[in-house]
């Protein structure tokens, strides 16, 4: 029965990723239907939206953080690793997208997933300096926010099909690490 119930559950989010990837405002008897199960089953696993979309922000946390793991593990910097970062996450962009625009973090699982990734990326993006990638009087909580709202507009950038996942992620780190100013410029 366990793996029947773990079945509906996964039934349940895989559904919701790909209808809320199309349409952020599908309904949980959308979502139900898509994942082949009734309003009651969907209802004994998640007891609304809100549920819901937490559970599935984990998920999302759980499937970048091991796609950033495992595309970083022979990275020999930590701006290596941040850079090819962008690459390992751009590809899931149209499974996570909407989750940008959701107010998960108000659920704890999600707060403290969040918090464990913001001081991550803090802790890589000071290594980051120390190897003289970034100017170290930017505050580290500025840089993250720039890598975190660039990898949004990447996202944005591949779901209209204005950029491949590699054109993006280029595009991505190239304005962080140089900004906007014309390549080779010394102004």
């Amino acid at each position: 029965m366990r793996d029947n119930n773990v079945s509906s559950s996964l039934s349940i989010l895989n559904a919701a990723f790909d209808l809320f990837s199309q349409n952020p405002g599908a309904s949980l008897a959308e979502v139900a239907a898509h994942a082949g199960v009734g309003r009651a089953t969907l209802h004994r696993h998640f007891s609304g939206r809100a549920d819901l979309v937490a559970e599935m922000a984990l998920v999302a946390s759980q499937e970048l953080n091991a796609a950033v793991d495992e595309a970083t593990r022979d990275c020999e910097t930590y701006t290596e690793g941040l850079r090819v970062a962008f690459r390992a996450m751009l590809p899931l962009a149209q499974r996570y997208m909407f989750l940008a625009t959701e107010p998960v973090d108000q659920d704890p699982r999600v707060a403290a997933a969040y918090a464990a990734e913001t001081a991550e990326l803090l802790n890589d993006i000071e290594q980051a300096k120390a190897e003289g990638t970034f100017d170290p009087s930017i505050p580290s909580i500025w840089i993250a926010q720039a890598y975190e709202n660039l990898l949004y507009a990447a996202w944005t950038m591949i779901a209209t099909q204005e950029a491949t996942p590699n054109q993006a992620a280029d595009l991505a780190w190239r304005t962080l690490t140089q900004g906007m100013k014309p390549q080779g410029s010394t102004t």
